[in-house]
Parts: structure tokens; sequence; C-alpha cells
């Protein structure tokens, strides 16, 4: 099938990996970057919405394939990294975007609670980077993007571990950059309150109705909405293309206006 028009956004024929790419900010941001013209490797634990997305995706006319992928497991992360290269060749670009979300207060974590969380967001991103840095300097060039949180600046109530995450994210970026500095470029996107699966399942256990909820934290926002996963994928899409060759070692904050007024 030929392919449709592209967007404007160069990424035409660049390899991206993608993680957390079947749902929320990952699914819109894997759409986008297939949308411009890349090589779209979805890889997530979702098996059905992954390959469902595929499949959708390749009807469209779009060059994307799905890689089922646990991000806390070292095997796992090798193969998508292994057969990305097995059908592309290289590796263009990684977003390192999955991530789960946890409440709770310093004095109720556990060891579990620490595992699962700091597994995925954290130890997850460790994974793809030993695995993918390798490839990118062997190739001479390439780009990592994390998705970060305006959470790795603001002391969220009862949500120490997830700050935490997301701090250690921001600090990850400026390392891997200066390590690799010349063939590697790091960078960040740190979105605000974001519509997705994640913000509603937040929601869970409050007596106020979801709609209720996001029209109140609307209000606060500068901006006077939820950012959207649109939002996300193309501030994604403009930090890994060419375009973006000197942001290095940052973050792009992505929240309406969220930090320009705290406290909540």
């Amino acid at each position: 099938m030929e392919q449709k028009a592209v967007k404007d956004v160069p990424l035409t024929d660049k390899v991206i990996i993608i993680t957390g790419g079947t749902s929320g900010i990952g699914e819109a941001c894997g759409r986008h970057f297939a949308e411009c013209g890349a090589k779209v490797v979805l890889a997530s634990n979702q098996q059905e919405e992954g390959e469902r997305l595929e499949q959708e995706l390749r009807a469209e006319g779009r060059d994307a394939c799905f890689v089922y992928t646990d991000v806390t497991s070292e095997q796992s992360v090798a193969n998508l990294v292994d057969k990305t290269v097995k059908r592309h060749g290289r590796i263009d670009a990684l977003h390192c975007n999955a991530g789960v979300w946890g409440q709770g207060r310093v004095t109720d974590f556990d060891d579990a609670a620490w595992d699962f969380l700091m597994g995925v967001n954290v130890k997850g991103v460790f994974y793809l980077a030993k695995h993918v840095v390798p490839v990118m300097e062997d190739q001479g060039k390439g780009v990592i993007l994390i998705t970060t949180s305006v959470a790795a600046f603001i002391g969220f109530p009862a949500h120490v571990l997830y700050c935490a995450s997301k701090s250690s994210l921001e600090a990850l970026i400026r390392c891997l950059a200066t390590d690799h500095a010349g063939k590697i470029r790091v960078v960040g996107v740190c979105p605000g309150t974001i519509d997705t699966p994640m913000l509603a399942a937040s929601c869970a256990g409050w007596d106020t109705p979801v709609k209720e909820l996001y029209a109140e934290v609307e209000k606060k926002i500068p901006v006077r909405r939820l950012g959207q996963g649109a939002d996300v994928a193309k501030a994604a899409a403009f930090l890994l293309s060419d375009d973006a060759a000197y942001i290095n070692g940052t973050s792009l904050i992505l929240d309406g206006g969220t930090m320009a007024l705290p406290p909540w």
C-alpha cells in the first residue's frame, strides 16, 4: 500500500523505538511519529493492544511493528533492541516512555511498592539505555528521549515514590548526555496534567466524579485545559528531529503553565 502524505516534522525514515507505546502518551506519540514518516517500533506489555495498533497503522500505510516488551526484564529489553536492529539495521531514536503511577507517603512504602514503581520508571530506562547506547555509538549518532514529569520538580502530596522516580530520570538525562557526548543526544519531555488512562486512575476513590475533578483542575492550569496526548507527541517529535540538534541534556516542560503558578 502506498504510504499517505506525512506531516511536516522531519522524521522521515527515522527508526524510533517507543516504550509504553500502546496507551496514553505513548500511543499518541507512536501514531504521530508514524504519521511523520518514521519507522516506529511500538514496545509494550499490552499484547492485544499492541497487535491491534500495529495492524491499524499498517493499514494506513505506516511503517510500524509491535514487540512485546517488559522493561523490568533486561532480557526482554535486549530482545526488543535485537529485533529492531534485525528489522531495520539501525536505531535512530529511543523514546523511553513506559511508566507507572503510585500513591503514598514515605511511611507507606515497602519493598514491593519500590520494586514495582522504580523498576518500571527508572530501572527500565537504565536497561533500555544500556542496550541501545552501544548500537547508537557504533552508528556514531542517535537520540534518546525520556518522558519525565513535572512531578520531578513539585512535591505532590502522597506521591513520594512517583516524584522520586521522575526526579531520577531528570538526573539520568544529564548524565547520559555527558557520558555519551558527541554521539548521542539525550533529552526529556516533561508533561504536566495530561488526559490519559493514568490520570483517570489517579482519580479513583474520590467522591467527586472524574469530569468534575478535571473541570476543577482545568481552572487552575493557566491555559485552562488539560493537556492531550497530541500535545506531548508534537513536542516529542520535534525533540527527536534534526531541527532540535542543539537541544541536549535538558527537558522541555509541557505543563500549560502549571509550574508558573504553584501551589495548587
